[in-house]
């Protein structure tokens, strides 16, 4: 046994009983070795021939040289067991050896898709979510792939922003939880395990606050806020090991994050003491040019390499620039070594070194190529995700011998649409991927007859298909409308000045409303959108995202009740564009409106109500939960005691269902202003029908901590309201005073 624990001692510190060079040791052996030119071409990253994610340049032969000359370290968009074993081959030509680094947006699922993220932040499981990941990773780790870049943990009040539907919504809470539950699902059981992947913290930072929700645009805010609101995810994921960063395209206060300092020298790699590496975003090195941050790129070079930026995604400057750089003494080759020295120790930790190709598996591939564990995973995860917003009169669920039922819509016959943006094509996916026309079918009883009608397109004003679509409504005993966004209209570079409906899709659903038939809305989206017409006339209202490969399946499970919806927005609903940036967690201001229609002189607009159309927190089940019994351990806390809550949750209804209990506090005085509500806790509970359960939380001195305005992380004692309900609008509060 002493033997046993021995060996676990020196596997802890990178060692073995035989003495063997730690990874450090290797890497310092390494680049003792290596050029000036090798040294950079380990921090030179290029994108395959095919998919690429940005305005790519021509990939030639010369590439390929570069490759066989040891300069290039990196490769995305190359994926499949036979083009990963290519490229290595080309690398294994070099003087050193040394492996490349192949990664791929693996953003929500490779092979098997699962919800666009944001409707995965709707389940509030972290679980299912660290589950996805595990098998995304699996499956990507089958076709050669080494690094993903994910998960995005960007904080995002702002739904005209396209990247919403890429991350966990507004709050920082959840949005760190989850970041780390996707995390730990993509790196598993270690980097080097051929079921893990290399994760990418993206994009540092405060990219969600772009300003007018602009794709690439600037971000201003204080530095507090910026510390409290958009820092604390990366700081979470740093901490876990997360074995990589990507920065982002805005600059921040002026500083483009490419080259700023601030974050990636002070923050990242010297107060938190991170010790992987950090990857440009697409170009954005060479775009501090247009940023008119940097004159040409021999100064985008000299500025990102001091500023932290490792690693150079398709910017194509450090190769061109840096050598010459070191060697006119404008920048210190120890940092290039630092550099250099990070990514070489990702491809040890990974065992690149002792076998370039074991990501490179056929057998593999082809056991991830139509997992079917993993689909039927999906379709539970895509089932969970949804979120019931409306169900007047109680429409749904849905019988299943319903005589006859019409899918009118855009989506209904959908196929590679339920993929969502940011996914990973494979030429059968017009086969594979379950269409929700196909899904509803498949549940609905052999007697009864399900019609369909497109209606309209997604995005033009052509009306000539509803007259077909009225005349298919007025044969149905129940409607079912599928209307939304077309999945690539949420995504990088996708920001919309408008987030309604697009094109005549609500004249559509008017007009079959006019038919006096019952209508279950569908609507398809990666973002919150504006639908109050909808919302005010439409009798029961489903919110399906995009939900990947199963998703028909995972939608007619929810509509005929063989699963109970149990999703909550992660994100606050706007009821106009005007009303944006909406978010639960805002400050009260000194003329605090009184209710939902004040609007005398205080912080209100004139021709709006003060509340969003459908809160942060929100979603309805098939069931009700009666929330009873809020029970404090005390009202007067002093120093590092624990603060012990419960409440009892009462399934008061005809179905067994899912809740999401959420905890939020408030600190009523401070030294700055604070938010009206911050989440604090949740609890995704199984409650059967007629049963209660009594759900339990602890708030220690830690979860009351907060910036100040010289950036000391720090609570103080006063009075503090904590509230326990089912979103942010609806809960029970008590008031306490906590002494320090």
């Amino acid at each position: 046994m002493k033997r046993v624990y021995f060996l676990l001692a020196f596997s802890a510190l990178g060692l073995n009983a035989y003495g063997q060079k730690t990874i450090d040791q290797k890497v310092a052996e390494l680049l003792s070795k290596m050029t000036l030119e090798e040294k950079v071409g380990q921090m030179v990253q290029y994108s395959g021939f095919e998919y690429a994610t940005g305005p790519q340049q021509s990939n030639s032969a010369a590439v390929l040289e570069e490759i066989r000359k040891g300069k290039v370290g990196s490769m995305l968009n190359v994926a499949g067991s036979e083009e990963t074993r290519a490229f290595q081959k080309l690398a294994m030509q070099s003087r050193l050896k040394i492996p490349l680094l192949f990664g791929q947006d693996v953003i929500h699922g490779y092979r098997t898709t699962f919800p666009v993220n944001l409707g995965q932040a709707a389940s509030w499981d972290l679980a299912m979510i660290e589950k996805s990941e595990r098998i995304a990773a699996t499956e990507a780790a089958a076709y050669g792939i080494h690094w993903t870049f994910a998960p995005m943990v960007d904080i995002a009040r702002d739904p005209r922003w396209g990247r919403v539907m890429e991350g966990s919504g507004e709050d920082t809470y959840l949005g760190t939880k989850i970041g780390l539950a996707r995390i730990k699902g993509f790196q598993g059981r270690g980097l080097g395990s051929l079921d893990a992947v290399m994760a990418c913290a993206k994009h540092f930072a405060a990219y969600g606050a772009a300003v007018g929700g602009r794709d690439y645009n600037s971000v201003d805010m204080s530095l507090r806020q910026l510390n409290e609101t958009y820092l604390p995810p990366f700081k979470a994921a740093a901490e876990a090991g997360v074995a990589t960063f990507m920065n982002s395209f805005n600059d921040i206060n002026g500083i483009p994050a490419t080259a700023n300092q601030y974050i990636q020298r002070n923050l990242l790699k010297g107060k938190w003491n991170y010790k992987g590496f950090v990857v440009s975003d697409w170009g954005s090195i060479g775009e501090m040019v247009p940023h008119g941050y940097a004159k040409d790129g021999a100064e985008a070079a000299e500025r990102a390499i001091q500023g932290g930026s490792d690693m150079d995604m398709e910017s194509r400057v450090y190769m061109a620039e840096l050598p010459k750089l070191v060697k006119e003494g404008k920048i210190d080759a120890k940092l290039v070594d630092d550099a250099a020295g990070r990514i070489l120790t990702k491809k040890f930790e990974m065992g690149l070194f002792d076998d370039p190709y074991r990501f490179s598996n056929e057998k593999r591939q082809k056991e991830q190529t139509d997992n079917q564990e993993n689909r039927k995973f999906g379709r539970e995860f895509g089932s969970k995700s949804i979120v019931l917003l409306k169900n007047q009169g109680n429409i749904l669920p849905l019988s299943k011998s319903t005589k006859t039922v019409a899918l009118i819509g855009p989506f209904g016959k959908e196929t590679v649409a339920n993929h969502g943006f940011w996914s990973v094509a494979f030429k059968d996916d017009n086969k594979r991927i379950v269409s929700q026309f196909d899904g509803i079918k498949n549940q609905l009883d052999k007697n009864a007859t399900l019609l369909y009608a497109k209606g309209c397109n997604v995005d033009d004003q052509d009306k000539s298909q509803f007259a077909e679509a009225v005349e298919t409504a007025k044969k149905a005993d129940v409607v079912i409308m599928t209307l939304g966004e077309g999945h690539a209209m949420s995504g990088e570079a996708k920001s919309r000045s408008n987030i309604g409906f697009t094109g005549v899709q609500e004249d559509l659903l008017k007009e079959i409303a006019k038919t006096g038939k019952p209508i279950i809305l569908m609507i398809n989206a990666g973002r919150p959108l504006i639908f109050n017409w909808a919302s005010d006339n439409i009798p029961a209202i489903m919110y399906t995202w995009w939900l990947g490969t199963e998703a028909g399946n995972s939608i007619a499970d929810v509509l005929f009740g063989t699963v109970n919806p149990g999703g909550k927005l992660p994100m606050t609903f706007p009821r106009t564009e005007g009303q944006i940036p909406v978010y639960y967690n805002h400050y009260n201001t000194g003329r605090p409106a009184k209710n939902n229609t004040d609007r005398n002189y205080v912080s209100a607009y004139i021709d709006l109500d003060n509340d969003p159309k459908y809160p942060f927190g929100y979603g309805l089940s098939y069931t009700d939960f009666k929330y009873s019994d809020m029970v404090l351990n005390s009202t007067n806390l002093t120093g590092n005691q624990t603060l012990n809550i419960s409440v009892t949750v009462s399934n008061t209804g005809k179905y067994d269902g899912e809740e999401v209990v959420q905890l939020y506090i408030r600190d009523l005085f401070g030294k700055v202003v604070r938010p009206v509500k911050e989440l604090k806790g949740f609890q995704k509970v199984f409650i059967k029908k007629g049963e209660s359960k009594k759900i339990d939380f602890k708030l220690t001195p830690e979860d009351l901590k907060f910036y100040d305005d010289n950036l000391n992380f720090d609570w103080e004692g006063g009075e503090f309201d904590i509230m326990v309900g089912t979103d942010s609008q609806h809960v029970q509060t008590k008031r306490i005073t906590w002494t320090k």
